[in-house]
């Protein structure tokens, strides 16, 4: 008899982000598993929700039959934790957590606070946690989960072919939504002290999320007349994402902040060195030996990291053989659903 359960998740699942893609691979391999897994899209604000996000979440839950299997995304459930403890005796309630709504870049000291006591609160109201690494799994002791309910599984990577690159010009990849999390200004300012080297920048990534910033990170490319040099693409989808790593010669992510960092794995699936920060788990997820890792937000180490990786192309090629060694060690998402199934199931048990 096969496994049943539900996931519910904020908006539309078919969001190209990190976490959303996460979410759907896991769905995918666990249908591959024989697992009957029901996908719930959530209408209403997330996180900060109103009044249309309580009423769904409580409908979701509501209909799911006295003792179902519900698996809630973090951004679904951290603002509702009354929500969940109207449900919680009721039903099986995991959550899956990418990182703490708390930790996100920007939030005021009052945000930050409100959202490190709902999240507690909705947190405390699951049976098991499911967290995308281990930095996020000790990061939640300050959110009183005890390791009894914790189960860590890390992405997986599409199997790719090594990247071919772009012959005599460097480029570079960023694949980010635009938000202040992200550090595309930090990326941008970097740049500007690099032009005297030949480099082409590609930031692909939503620009619908944080309007005002991406308005701030254009402004800043323009004030340093770098319009013909970084280009803000938007989202792809996945066939052009490919194409775009395959054309690439360096992966860059300037976060202030990951609980993983999915791209990191997925620019080393390609072979790709890496040049990012050590932001939350990014410290973890990239191998010492397949790029540069800098402070979050420091503009002058991370325009030194470009400038060694640029101008010493020997250097680059070192930090791609790392990147090759790493690509052998890369889970599939197939194994990742085989771990994440045997979470669940010892969750269960």
């Amino acid at each position: 008899m096969s496994e049943v359960l539900t996931l519910i998740v904020a908006g539309d699942p078919d969001q190209l982000t990190g976490g959303y893609v996460y979410d759907a691979r896991i769905v995918e391999a666990l249908r591959q598993r024989d697992w009957q897994v029901r996908v719930v899209d959530l209408e209403g604000r997330f996180p900060e929700p109103d009044g249309t996000a309580r009423q769904a979440l409580d409908d979701a839950l509501a209909a799911r039959p006295e003792g179902a299997h519900v698996i809630i995304d973090g951004l679904a459930m951290g603002g509702l934790p009354d929500v969940l403890e109207a449900h919680a005796q009721r039903l099986r309630l995991t959550a899956l957590v990418h990182h703490p709504l708390a930790d996100e870049t920007g939030l005021g000291a009052a945000e930050r606070e409100r959202f490190l006591i709902s999240e507690t609160r909705a947190l405390s109201a699951v049976h098991n946690v499911i967290v995308t690494s281990p930095f996020t799994a000790r990061r939640l002791a300050d959110f009183q989960v005890g390791p009894e309910r914790l189960h860590v599984v890390e992405p997986g990577v599409m199997r790719a072919a090594p990247a071919r690159g772009n012959a005599e010009v460097p480029r570079l990849l960023c694949v980010a939504t635009v938000t202040p999390r992200k550090g595309h200004d930090v990326l941008v300012e970097a740049l500007a002290a690099l032009t005297d080297l030949p480099w082409t920048c590609d930031c692909i990534g939503g620009l619908d999320r944080a309007p005002a910033h991406v308005e701030h990170v254009q402004s800043r490319i323009a004030a340093h007349g770098l319009e013909e040099r970084i280009h803000l693409l938007g989202e792809r989808p996945a066939d052009a994402l490919d194409e775009a790593y395959h054309g690439s010669d360096i992966f860059v992510l300037p976060s202030h902040y990951e609980g993983y960092g999915m791209v990191v794995s997925e620019a080393l699936a390609h072979a790709l060195p890496v040049i990012t920060t050590t932001g939350g788990a990014l410290a973890h997820t990239l191998p010492d030996d397949a790029g540069i890792k800098v402070s979050p937000g420091d503009v002058d180490a991370l325009a030194n990291a470009l400038h060694e990786m640029l101008d010493a192309p020997y250097k680059r090629q070192t930090w791609r053989k790392g990147a090759e060694r790493a690509r052998t060690s890369l889970r599939d998402w197939s194994q990742v659903g085989a771990a994440f199934a045997a979470a669940l199931q010892r969750g269960a048990a």
